[in-house]
């Protein structure tokens, strides 16, 4: 597991040089500005929002005392809950109408490396649009599903730093998931590439936590994370294709 973490993190290291190497930019335009208008919605949404969430859980405790401490706890908690429900609905919603757009990346890479694309399903467009949506609401559901239980978990003393961790991992597996997609959807049928994220959720870690780390970068993170993180993910799930094959 920690092998193949390192694996996937250390895949960005390449990835800047093979997008200019294989003059991959132009097809992350409409990514990069479906990322943006989506990050500026849910920024707008989010702030729209969080006075309201916080006073409602300032609300809960009727009593005088402590209330400045619970206020003080339910401000944090309600700023964390706002991050945390926006990163998820960021990511799933970019990834699923960015698939499509992917796609041509991934087979690009895999041409690079592998001197011709193992093209096993001939998909088109909405069909590649379909599947992003699929996956991204299956793996939307799980994560908060997984998400909650973790939260909750956080308010408890000590227990809340492993929380903390735990969110942090959630996080980035299915975004390593999503990323890791665009290349199995040519491989593997859906029930198939599920499979084989979970028999390699160590590379999906790795990836995801270097697209995690991106996103809390302002601007930057949010114009290049999608393509380092594709590109990443590209190069090592074609390496374990083959290793398997």
């Amino acid at each position: 597991m920690v092998k193949n973490i390192l694996k996937g993190i250390k895949a960005y290291a390449g990835a800047l040089n093979l997008i200019s190497k294989l003059k991959l930019w132009k097809y992350f335009s409409i990514p990069i500005l479906i990322s943006i208008l989506v990050a500026i919605v849910i920024g707008v949404l989010a702030y729209t929002f969080s006075d309201n969430v916080g006073v409602y859980v300032a609300n809960i405790w009727r009593w005088e005392f402590g209330k400045e401490t619970f206020n003080l706890i339910s401000t944090f908690i309600s700023g964390l809950l706002i991050v945390i429900v926006g990163l998820i609905l960021y990511k799933h919603i970019v990834m699923a109408l960015s698939a499509p757009f992917m796609s041509p990346v991934s087979e690009k890479i895999e041409q690079h490396l592998t001197g011709k694309v193992h093209q096993h399903r001939d998909t088109s467009f909405q069909e590649q649009l379909s599947r992003g949506i699929r996956i991204s609401i299956r793996n939307l559901s799980r994560e908060i599903l997984f998400t909650i239980p973790v939260l909750l978990l956080g308010l408890i003393p000590v227990i809340g730093l492993v929380s903390t961790v735990l969110l942090f991992l959630i996080q980035a597996y299915y975004a390593g998931f999503g990323n890791m997609d665009y290349t199995l959807e040519r491989h593997f049928k859906y029930k198939e590439s599920i499979r084989f994220v979970q028999k390699n959720r160590g590379l999906a870690i790795g990836n995801g936590i270097v697209f995690i780390l991106f996103l809390l970068l302002p601007i930057v993170g949010i114009l290049l994370v999608l393509p380092l993180s594709v590109t990443a993910a590209t190069t090592e799930t074609i390496k374990q294709i083959k290793a398997q094959e």
